[in-house]
């Protein structure tokens, strides 16, 4: 059963009038096209009002909506011949981080992600996106082969922040998030990371390192989740929606902070509601991103890379 937000039961109501004339009309045999050309109209000025005034909440409803597009359901959409790859050879597999070889448009790349559920228990099996340390193991292997076979990284980045767990830290999970981002610093290919939904704390961060920093439309991205400011600075988690507010998480937002490079628009009301369109949009702005990086100088590509994150943050 499709998810309707608070701010979107207006479109539903009207949604669910246009449905009941098209069944009348089936049922009983008459032409009512003109009284539902007039609701459909109607979707679609109430659409394009609600989704130009959203606020910072509301995008966050967007991003962490349980029907928008993970990392499985972009790799199935844009990538060919993907073969995905396991485990970090130190303790094992982690299923929150999902990796593997693929071609882009005729190149081959290698493509890691963090990948949330649909559902309650693909969230359980997938630790909600939550990855422990061998996760990052496991992107760090990814990246160092595809730095062997020359192979331009892409990662995808959708996660509440690295599972805080005890077995985690145990494992050493900050040693691992600070060692992925090093690796990512100095690795000798061109590197896009691309926010698909909620991006928080070092969980995004250890796959955060790239040469261009892609957000989509409806993606947010930050150092802690409005919950957490809201426990920490108020010590009232129910106070999270203004919290977004005050954090500037949103995609919009971040690129006039300097720390995303382009925004990739999505289908109106999200890209949970056309993943197919959400899917060409992305891919159209990855290749132009692509083809631009290939082009630069490994020397150079490195150096804009350093400068890139040596700025991130200088307040003149």
């Amino acid at each position: 059963m499709a998810v309707t937000l608070e701010f979107e039961r207006p479109i539903q109501e009207l949604e669910d009038k246009i449905n009941e004339l098209r069944r009348f009309s089936r049922e009983k045999g008459i032409d009512l096209s003109n009284e539902i050309a007039i609701l459909e109209k109607r979707v679609g000025e109430v659409m394009r009002s609600v989704y130009s005034n959203l606020d910072t909440w509301q995008h966050v409803l967007i991003a962490r909506h349980p029907e928008r597009p993970n990392t499985d359901d972009y790799i199935r959409y844009i990538f060919d011949d993907f073969i995905e790859l396991h485990g970090d050879r130190c303790f094992g597999d982690d299923p929150a981080v999902m990796g593997g070889i693929g071609r882009f448009h005729g190149r081959a790349v290698t493509i890691i992600g963090q990948l949330k559920g649909k559902d309650t228990n693909e969230n359980l099996a997938r630790n909600f996106g939550m990855a422990h340390p061998e996760g990052y193991r496991k992107a760090v292997r990814l990246m160092q082969q595809a730095e062997k076979f020359k192979r331009p990284v892409i990662c995808f980045i959708d996660t509440p922040g690295a599972y805080p767990g005890i077995g985690a830290e145990e494992r050493g999970q900050f040693e691992a998030i600070a060692n992925s981002m090093l690796v990512m610093s100095a690795l000798k290919v061109p590197i896009i990371t691309v926010v698909i939904g909620e991006g928080f704390s070092g969980g995004a961060l250890g796959i955060g390192v790239g040469d261009r920093i892609l957000m989509q439309e409806h993606s947010i991205y930050s150092v802690i989740t409005p919950e957490g400011y809201a426990s920490i600075l108020w010590k009232d988690s129910s106070r999270a929606r203004e919290a977004a507010e005050a954090i500037r998480i949103i995609a919009r937002d971040i690129q006039e902070l300097g720390v995303a490079d382009k925004i990739i628009p999505e289908p109106l009301g999200g890209a949970h509601k056309d993943q197919e369109a959400a899917a060409e949009m992305l891919d159209e702005v990855l290749a132009e991103t692509l083809d631009e990086l290939v082009g630069i100088k490994l020397e150079d590509l490195l150096s804009q890379r350093y400068e890139k994150f040596r700025s991130i943050g200088n307040i003149e």
